[in-house]
């Protein structure tokens, strides 16, 4: 039976043979990973930036920005892939990239989940936007104990929801958002299309993160 790690494994080795040549020619062009991770920043700060505005300009019934958003995040969040191939197939593999990398998608989260906490308080979801700094703070911490361990000189990936899945979790619920909310506006709540990925990240990242920390507390008592 193949492993949920397995699958992810599967997964990224087929983008990484999908972006391999355009990887190669942008390598060839002078483009750098770290040039790579800072448009993927710049790319997230836009996303957050149509959620804040459409919390303040647009009707609360219009949903279409919150659907851009989704789609400029995960489009950009692509950028978080393609810096390290990019540096590993380059051989452009450095300690600042890595650190810089790792700095710059802590603030791509920051940004579009205070951005989407943000647009739930404006249109009065105060529990939603709770929910929604849960889940930042998950996401926060499933990293920040995967980076101590690490710098304990231990092996700490382990999990359910690392970054690539809080990605696409919260991008395809703005997404579908923005997409299905004239559809669905006489059934229910579109806002439940953007909540529900972002309960399903808060309660899964902070399991996470005490799951990896059980995980150094076994590997150091070794």
């Amino acid at each position: 039976m193949i492993t949920f790690q397995q699958f992810r494994d599967g997964i990224q080795h087929t983008v990484y043979f999908l972006i391999d040549k355009p990887v190669r020619l942008m390598v060839r062009m002078g483009i750098t990973p770290n040039m790579m991770t800072t448009v993927g920043l710049l790319g997230n700060v836009l996303a957050a930036a149509l959620f804040v505005y459409s919390a303040l300009y647009v009707p609360a019934d219009d949903f279409t920005l919150v659907g851009y958003a989704g789609l400029v995040c995960i489009l950009f969040s692509i950028f978080d892939m393609v810096d390290g191939y990019m540096a590993r197939t380059a051989n452009l593999c450095s300690t600042f990239g890595a650190f810089y990398d790792s700095v710059l998608d802590r603030y791509c989260e920051l940004f579009v989940l205070s951005g989407m906490a943000f647009y739930f308080v404006q249109h009065g979801y105060s529990l939603a936007a709770v929910v929604t700094f849960l889940s930042l703070i998950g996401s926060i911490m499933v990293s920040y104990v995967r980076a101590r361990a690490e710098g304990l000189g231990l092996d700490c990936k382990v999990g359910l929801m690392q970054r690539p899945e809080r990605v696409v979790l919260t991008s395809l619920g703005a997404m579908f958002c923005g997409l299905l909310a004239p559809a669905v506006r006489n059934t229910f709540d579109p806002m439940w299309i953007l909540l529900v990925p972002q309960i399903l990240i808060a309660v899964l990242a902070n399991y996470t993160a005490f799951i990896r920390i059980h995980h150094v507390y076994k590997l150091l008592n070794k």
